[in-house]
């Protein structure tokens, strides 16, 4: 097997499976959906040039190159914690755990209220942000633990700082002054919006990831990105502002509802809003395995990883979720 500098993300996925020789569960041992487990497999063995697992529907064993690699696995992901409690990381798991939900009533909020019931001894405490992008530099920033959001949005050396973990596919939508010529409608095809100014958080420079996903949906379709609009801090400022424009807002189905607006799903196709779990890389804490496992139990209760047939996602973003 070559060298290669490897991460141990991948090295702990690998002793997972070769522990349990099964892939389910491994990935409930892991707090990761299957689908994620298997990529991270594969990604292994691309990287080390060796296949690790003979793979059937009844079984799963080791390889000889998996046998040969399973003790040094081992023995670098002790030395590892060995480091981290070195370096007074053992006692980390005892401090509350800051996570940012964007915004009330977002997905988030419901990973985190799960969490909160699988470790009720830590605190896990909210914190709204709005945008992965401002998240993710205050979690490299140290003053952040975990947020939600786009993953590929963000810009590749960041992302290399930052594990990260699918969580849903939320469905897109539109929300509209209450009196829009397409607020009658129960959905609002995406060819209707033709010809419509929309906001998506341009020049905010907490969410560039969203306004990227808004401006690869516009694209050729005829759907025009407002300009940038004064940065608001707080709900009611972004109601005044948006009030104060009219233009449609492009949102996700569970959006807090507006005052005189109506939010409406986008069909024709159904466009797909992608959310991950992220960390910072190396961080070990209770409270991050208890938002892994809610996510993955929420998301085998609600289907959340299971896009409908046909629906709209970039390909950077169906790689990233384990869809491409």
């Amino acid at each position: 097997m070559p060298a290669t500098g490897l991460d141990t993300r991948l090295l702990r996925s690998f002793l997972a499976v070769a522990e349990e020789l099964h892939f389910t569960r491994a990935a409930s041992r892991l707090y990761v959906a299957q689908q994620a487990l298997s990529r991270d497999i594969r990604r292994l063995e691309r990287e080390l040039g060796a296949e690790l697992f003979v793979r059937t529907t009844r079984q799963v064993a080791l390889t000889p190159d998996g046998a040969r690699l399973l003790p040094y696995a081992r023995r670098v992901l002790e030395a590892q914690s060995a480091l981290l409690a070195a370096l007074g990381r053992a006692a980390e798991p005892e401090r509350p755990l800051l996570v940012d939900v964007n915004s009330p009533g977002l997905i988030g909020g419901r990973v985190l209220e799960r969490a909160r019931e699988l470790v009720p001894d830590i605190d896990l405490m909210a914190r709204y942000e709005s945008g992965l992008t401002g998240a993710a530099a205050e979690i490299l920033a140290g003053r952040l633990d975990v947020s939600f959001g786009r993953f590929a949005g963000l810009d590749p050396a960041v992302r290399a700082r930052l594990d990260q973990q699918p969580v849903r596919y939320e469905r897109m939508a539109i929300v509209l002054p209450e009196d829009h010529r397409l607020a009658p409608l129960a959905e609002v095809p995406l060819s209707e919006l033709a010809g419509e100014t929309v906001y998506a958080g341009a020049g905010n420079p907490r969410t560039p990831e969203w306004t990227d996903l808004a401006r690869r949906l516009f694209e050729n379709r005829g759907i025009r990105l407002a300009p940038p609009a004064p940065l608001a801090v707080g709900a009611e400022e972004f109601q005044r502002i948006m009030a104060k424009r009219g233009d449609p807002i492009l949102a996700v189905v569970d959006f807090p509802p507006l005052p005189r607006m109506v939010l409406r799903p986008l069909v024709g196709p159904v466009p797909l809003s992608p959310v991950s779990l992220v960390w910072r890389k190396g961080v070990a804490h209770p409270g991050i395995d208890a938002l892994r496992r809610s996510a993955v139990e929420l998301g085998a209760e609600d289907r959340w990883l299971r896009p409908a047939d046909g629906a709209w996602l970039p390909a950077a973003d169906a790689l990233v979720m384990g869809a491409g």
